[in-house]
Order: structure tokens, then C-alpha cells, then sequence
């Protein structure tokens, strides 16, 4: 059957401005980290991606090394663009990154030119597409010049690949040092990808959040639901099929006796606001327009639906945010901090 965009679908989100730039983004983005991989059934993903351009969520993020195996969620991702969303390609912000391992050898992972502009290339070829919205450096390289990995983002958006660049988990010196490249280049880094949650508060400690508003950057926030640890999933134990039972970048040992009953409390304040806990965690992290886009995964289409609802109540008052705060206790979860802070 011919899929055909739902009619309404951007009164159902919000949108944001992307820091000083032009570009607008969905307060709600679908990211494709997990579930897009040749372990997972194509039409389920199919499913996902049109339910989510269905409610107004216009963002698609990838990376080279999503699956898996690496490459296959690009591939999937091509095929329902391809089929299903190709109509709509001026509608839709689609990115990727490199940065990860992707081929042996020297030249297949970090921040050298010769593995950016390669692993641009060989995106562009997995989803069919003559250019991305935005192409980020994936992880802090420090074995190689900033200079050099920020030029190559440069000539990735001037050779016409990409139309923005980002960078992703870079701690606020890298930050500041990546940015002040770009502008220089005359290729204004537009977006950095943190991962934060209320369990993973580290864009705070570092002052990240505030130095991306001051430098004008926009933001996405990855793992807004602290991979499902900020949604009822695990309340009851550890389900067959889940994250964590997957060790799927969700450990159980992540899920300790402390964290559970943080998470309860937490689901009791979002039952109070008429929320389900992921729409709480997701609007917490849009709370005061610190962060542009919030960016989930999604399993299954209902998960999509469910966050996508959370811009229907975004406010917090005085007293809920002091409430969370009591709760909002971190846990040892960010898979990140050797990427966002392994030079700090």
C-alpha cells in the first residue's frame, strides 16, 4: 500500500530553532541507534518511521556504525525512504556521523579526514541520498588535530554531503575549541549531541548546557529515557526481550535497588502531571528551552506515539522540579563519559 502522510501531522509537535541558525527541529527526534538492525524485523521499523513522520517527528538519526551489523540501519533506513518517505525528502532533517569503528585497519574509525570524508560517502551510498541535513563527528579524537577533523567536517558541507555540521559528546573545552575551528572555516557549527537524562546529568556538571546557549549552538539530548530506565519498563523487574536483558547498553546492574526506587517516586510525580514517566523524562530534558530536541528509540510504534505526546505538557512548576530533583539521583550510566570526557 502507497504510505501517505497524515494530514495533521504538524499540529501534533513542536518546533524549535537550532541555536543561532535557521534550522528548526522537532522538540521530539527519532533516533535509529537501536532496533534498525538486521536482528530486527524490517516492517517493525517501517512502522516506527512513518509513525513517527505521522506525529510531526521530522528528524531521522543515524550513524555509520548503527545496527547491527554497522552500516545495516542506514541500509533500512534507505530502503523506507526509498519506498515509503521519498516523496517527502525536503520534509525531513536526516543525519549521520562517523567517529566509531567501521573497517580493519588505521583508517577506519575516529577523526582523521580520510576516514570522515570516506565514511560520509559511503552513508550517502547506504540510504540512497545525494546529501544529509547534518553530518556530525561522532566522539572526540585526541590523537588527531581538531584542526583536521573540523576541516573535514568543513569540506564535507562545501562539497554539498551535508547542509549542517555537529558534534557529539564533546565536553565543553572540546566544545568551545571545535566551534571557534568551524567558525574560522566559515562552517558554523550548528548542533552538538550530548547524552543526558535525569540519571545522567554530566552536560550540567561540565557546564556544556549553558555554554552551548551562550555559544549559540543548538542541542539534541540522547537517551532522554536513560535507555528505558525512565519509562515503566523495569519497574516490575527486568522484561524478556528488553534492553537489559539484551545487555543492550542497558546493564542490569545499572538497575539497582536505589535506582528502582528513584524511578517509582518518579512515576508517581509524572502520574500527578497526567504523564506517562517517559513523557515526563522527555519534557525534563526540554524544561527552560536548554535543549532543542529530545531524541528516542523506539521498539515498537506505540513507544513513538507515547513520546511524541510529551510536548502536550512541557511546563513544570517550582515545586514539581524540586520534587524530581529529591529523585532525580544519577546512577552510574553514561556509556559516554570516555568519549565526552576523557580529556577533562
Amino acid at each position: 500500500m502507497t504510505y501517505v502522510a497524515a494530514e495533521n501531522r504538524y499540529d501534533r509537535m513542536q518546533y524549535r530553532r537550532c541555536g543561532a541558525s535557521g534550522l528548526k527541529l522537532p522538540a521530539v527526534s527519532l533516533g535509529l541507534w537501536h532496533n534498525f538492525g538486521h536482528d530486527f524485523p524490517h516492517e517493525t521499523k517501517r512502522d516506527i518511521c512513518l509513525t513517527a513522520f505521522d506525529h510531526g517527528i521530522t528528524h531521522f538519526d543515524l550513524a555509520n556504525n548503527y545496527g547491527p551489523p554497522p552500516g545495516s540501519a542506514e541500509h533500512a533506513f534507505g530502503s523506507i525512504l526509498k519506498d515509503d518517505l521519498k516523496p517527502y525528502r525536503d520534509e525531513l532533517i536526516i543525519s549521520s556521523k562517523a567517529g566509531y569503528l567501521m573497517w580493519p585497519g588505521p583508517y577506519g574509525e575516529m577523526g582523521s579526514r580520510k576516514y570522515m570524508i570516506a565514511s560520509c560517502d559511503q552513508s550517502l551510498k547506504r540510504m540512497g541520498l545525494d546529501y544529509v541535513d547534518i553530518f556530525y563527528s561522532h566522539r572526540y579524537d585526541p590523537d588527531t588535530p581538531l584542526e583536521e577533523t573540523m576541516g573535514a567536517l568543513d569540506t564535507i558541507v562545501r562539497s554539498g554531503r551535508a547542509l549542517y555540521a555537529g558534534i557529539s559528546s564533546y565536553n565543553t573545552e572540546r566544545t568551545r575549541e571545535a566551534v571557534a575551528i568551524l567558525k574560522d572555516l566559515g562552517t558554523p557549527c550548528v548542533i552538538h549531541q550530548p547524552s543526558y537524562n535525569m540519571l545522567n546529568r554530566w552536560v550540567e556538571r561540565d557546564g556544556l548546557k549553558d555554554a552551548l546557549q551562550e555559544l549559540g549552538v543548538g542541542s539534541i539530548a540522547f537517551t532522554p529515557l536513560a535507555q528505558g530506565m525512565l519509562t515503566k519498563k523495569y519497574l516490575g523487574g527486568i522484561p524478556d526481550g528488553s534492553r537489559a536483558a539484551q545487555d543492550k547498553s542497558l546493564f542490569p546492574s545499572m538497575l539497582t535497588e536505589n535506582a528502582i526506587t528513584n524511578i517509582r517516586k518518579l512515576n508517581e510525580i509524572a502520574e500527578g502531571r497526567g504523564q506517562t514517566l517517559a513523557q515526563m523524562a522527555i519534557a525534563w530534558v526540554l524544561r527552560g528551552g536548554g535543549i532543542t530536541s529530545a531524541l528516542i528509540g523506539a521498539s515498537k510504534a506505540s513507544q513513538v506515539i507515547d513520546c511524541a505526546g510529551a510536548v502536550n505538557n512541557l511546563e513544570f512548576t517550582a515545586d514539581e522540579l524540586s520534587e524530581i530533583e529529591k529523585y532525580a539521583d544519577e546512577e552510574q550510566i553514561n556509556l559516554w563519559a570516555k568519549s565526552s570526557e576523557m580529556d577533562s
